[in-house]
């Protein structure tokens, strides 16, 4: 697996469909060169206000997903 170092400059939708969630956003992806401290997987870099309405985002379509689910398989989530 070859690492990357991807900075997302602007969110743009989110949006979930048949089982994904799709994520549309400008990104600045930069491949990264191999080291040998263990730290060898990709990295995602994104400003907090951005962090934040992306866990905003996903928290609307988690609840959007779970209201599709049958009563009795959402009873078991905290």
């Amino acid at each position: 697996m070859k690492p990357y170092d991807i900075e997302v400059q602007r969110l743009k939708s989110l949006k979930h469909d048949k089982g994904l969630i799709e994520l549309q956003l400008d990104a600045l992806v930069l491949a990264r060169a191999a080291r040998d401290d263990g730290a060898g997987g990709t990295c995602l870099r994104l400003p907090v206000e951005h962090a934040r309405t992306l866990m905003l985002l996903l928290k609307q379509e988690f609840a959007a997903l779970d209201k599709l689910q049958p009563r009795s398989r959402r009873s078991g989530r905290a």
